[in-house]
């Protein structure tokens, strides 16, 4: 086998990436730049941003200001988090952990996107198997049913 052919475990197992083929960076074909304020946020700081909002939802607004317990409600911290997620990410464009993390939520546009995009976003990402579905620009199905992606601040 050659140097420069890529084994076929690497063609197979890394996408076509491995193989040689190049994509470009993540948004670059949206017209986003690649490093910086509104480049395509990464996945450390997208799942770290949910992990401190699904912690607020369940912990402090369930347990201690409803007094609910996860365990005897076990739909209560998700239906805290798509209200708030629905309410924070349609009129500011990010929630508690966005903020935290230096991210945030726009419209393909650029602006902040509408309540009804956000409604949709929000009904996938509590499903959880959509958001982890996403093309080369990281963009879950989530992002794009509701035509939205998400960004470095």
């Amino acid at each position: 086998m050659s140097e420069k052919q890529p084994r076929w475990t690497q063609t197979w197992l890394g996408g076509v990436r491995a193989a040689g083929v190049d994509l470009g960076y993540p948004g670059q074909r949206l017209g986003l730049p690649e490093r910086g304020s509104g480049s395509v946020a990464g996945w450390g700081r997208r799942i770290a941003a949910l992990v401190i909002d699904w912690m607020i939802c369940t912990w402090a607004v369930a347990q201690l200001i409803l007094g609910i317990s996860p365990t005897g409600s076990p739909w209560a911290p998700v239906l805290i988090f798509a209200l708030q997620y629905l309410l924070l990410v349609s009129f500011l464009g990010q929630t508690f952990g966005h903020r935290l993390m230096k991210i945030k939520v726009v419209a393909m546009d650029g602006g902040i996107p509408r309540l009804l995009p956000v409604f949709v976003r929000t009904v996938l990402l509590c499903m959880a198997v959509p958001a982890v579905i996403y093309d080369r620009d990281n963009r879950g199905m989530h992002d794009r049913a509701s035509n939205t992606i998400t960004v470095n601040m």
